[in-house]
């Protein structure tokens, strides 16, 4: 059976995402802008159809998330990959908001610790960006490596979720 997909253009702080998702409203990919305009966003996905109200839930929670009052998604997903890709994106969700993993962390989380390469591709293929949060992941020397949407992205996403985490931290009163 075929299922249908509709996208909506999301406008963000880094620029417009794509959110695709299915005739039941699951999220199957979140685009990130990668230098590209909405036209360019919708071309991409070519014949799947736009709809503005497919995605509202999505855009809700995206929105949310960019303004700090969403740290954990309450989103039905349906990505689509390999037995491992999907074992690597489901382990990305355990990252807490706020935190880095390295990939050779991600790696032993996942009982493969000699598969940091293999599980930087998987995360690199992820295809529904900062809902399943592969800009978590870092190098193991700390520093940013490679992501889709850029390094800048990248960093911009991990500076946002640190100074949220930082406002509401709990505070240690002096005794």
């Amino acid at each position: 059976m075929l299922r249908r997909v509709k996208a909506t253009v999301i406008e963000s702080p880094i620029g417009p995402l794509l959110s695709v998702v299915d005739d039941k409203g699951r999220l199957l990919r979140l685009d990130l802008p990668k230098g590209r305009t909405v036209a360019g966003l919708l071309r991409d996905v070519g014949a799947l159809g736009r709809d503005q109200s497919a995605g509202r839930h999505v855009a809700r929670q995206i929105d949310q998330y960019f303004s700090g009052k969403l740290t954990e998604f309450d989103l039905q997903t349906a990505p689509a990959g390999t037995s491992f890709q999907l074992s690597v994106w489901q382990m990305l969700e355990r990252i807490p908001y706020g935190e880095t993993w390295s990939y050779g962390e991600l790696a032993r989380r996942l009982q493969k610790p000699g598969a940091a390469r293999a599980v930087g591709r998987a995360n690199g293929t992820n295809p529904i960006a900062i809902v399943i949060p592969c800009h978590r992941v870092i190098g193991a020397n700390g520093t940013l490596t490679g992501y889709g949407g850029g390094l800048v992205t990248k960093q911009r996403l991990l500076d946002l979720e640190r100074a949220f985490t930082e406002s509401i931290a709990p505070v240690n009163p002096r005794v």
